[in-house]
């Protein structure tokens, strides 16, 4: 299952729905020099939010959603978003 990646141009929580992307400011201080954090990510499926890394936002490095009652795995290629397959 594929689904599109939105994104907020301003930090509103309450507009955060599954699936939707809030880049962050001053990302170079946040996580590890080399991998940082540079955005908040709502889960496509459950609407956790966490952060995540420049890695996963544009490299394709897979996601595990945070959330207490979902383990969703899926990754972003550019505007899509792709859920891994159970095998």
């Amino acid at each position: 299952m594929d689904t599109d990646l939105q994104f907020l141009e301003e930090w509103i929580p309450e507009k955060m729905d599954p699936g939707t992307v809030f880049l962050l400011e001053n990302q170079s201080k946040l996580g590890h020099a080399q991998n940082p954090y540079i955005a908040v990510m709502s889960c496509p499926r459950c609407g956790t939010m966490g952060l995540i890394t420049r890695r996963q936002l544009c490299e394709k490095e897979t996601m595990i959603c945070g959330g207490d009652t979902c383990s969703a795995e899926y990754r972003l290629e550019g505007e899509n978003i792709r859920f891994r397959h159970p095998q």
